[in-house]
């Protein structure tokens, strides 16, 4: 009885087939890691890797017209199943991608002087006769979001953390969500409430307080009442640039220069001590260089980073204008 030849068609087929999974599988591309999904892009690598090697088995027995023909449709059918995986896994990882890709602001601005007081001023007026219609929390970083706040914003909980640190707000109809990054950090808080819980000295220049710019070869310090400056000092010093030039001349230039830095942060910090001392503030906020702000961090209250740079007075009030401006998100 003649045998049925199946043997160059069944070939084919196969090669294409395999044509096809391999053109598939390069459309996986990288899986981004931050996403969460290494160990799902890994495990489709090896069911890839299992599903080539049946198929070289399933080729192998067919070029050799061998009579393993079970063998060869036990293998078929098992590519299929890891076929059928592998979709399911893909559509698993679109959906999953999808979802982290909408998740977004849909509003991101920055607001100061009288258009930030216009915007609280909007989040004020906003109450509920609900007693517990409006939720209003601080969230001072992304590992210490409350869970009145993951449990309201659920998947958007992610914009949450990155907002952080911020007040965030909603409201039980879900027409307001919004975060907001406070200049002045609060206490941590979390409350549901009629009206939003928006205090001033959070936002703007708000009593009497010094305000300073420390940098290795600049100070500036002003007093202000709200955001009217009544008082300045600041000076400047010579300080030498790097030196690169090695050896001993090296270590020589770095003393001098770093003497010379000493030198500046000590009438730095004895300057901010008689306006701290003598001005009758009610706080004292620094910003300036990170490599210097510790230098004086023991006279301020609050410290911040500050990339501002010129002359004293000018470079005060650049400081001054971006530490009071507020990051307005919508969730």
């Amino acid at each position: 009885m003649a045998r049925r030849a199946d043997g160059p068609e069944s070939g084919v087929r196969l090669r294409r087939r395999r044509t096809f999974y391999v053109a598939a599988g390069r459309e996986f591309g990288m899986i981004d890691r931050l996403l969460g999904r290494a160990e799902l892009k890994e495990r489709i690598e090896e069911l890839e890797e299992e599903k080539r090697h049946l198929e070289r088995r399933a080729e192998a027995e067919e070029e050799r017209r061998s009579d393993a023909v079970a063998d060869r449709q036990r293998a078929e059918e098992r590519v299929n199943e890891l076929e059928h995986r592998i979709e399911s896994l893909e559509e698993r990882l679109e959906r999953a991608e999808g979802t982290e890709a909408s998740v977004e602001f849909r509003r991101v601005s920055d607001r100061s002087g009288s258009r930030l007081a216009d915007v609280l001023d909007r989040f004020r007026s906003v109450e509920s006769d609900d007693p517990e219609g409006l939720l209003a929390a601080y969230v001072p970083d992304a590992d210490s979001v409350p869970a009145t706040v993951s449990d309201w914003f659920g998947d958007r909980t992610e914009l949450v953390r990155r907002a952080a640190p911020a007040v965030v707000l909603a409201d039980d109809t879900g027409a307001v969500s919004a975060a907001l990054t406070p200049p002045i950090e609060p206490e941590p808080f979390d409350r549901w409430g009629d009206e939003f819980r928006l205090d001033d000295a959070w936002f703007r220049p708000t009593g009497r307080f010094a305000f300073a710019l420390v940098r290795s070869d600049v100070f500036a310090v002003g007093t202000y009442e709200g955001d009217e400056r009544v008082a300045f000092e600041g000076f400047t010093s010579d300080v030498k640039e790097a030196h690169s030039k090695g050896g001993f001349s090296q270590g020589r230039f770095e003393r001098r220069r770093e003497g010379q830095i000493d030198d500046h942060l000590k009438k730095a910090n004895e300057t901010l001590a008689g306006v701290a001392d003598g001005d009758d503030v009610d706080r004292v906020i620094a910003v300036g260089e990170r490599s210097v702000l510790g230098r004086v961090r023991d006279r301020a209250d609050v410290t911040d980073v500050s990339d501002a740079t010129g002359k004293p007075e000018a470079a005060l009030d650049d400081a001054f204008r971006d530490f009071w401006r507020v990051r307005v998100r919508a969730i």
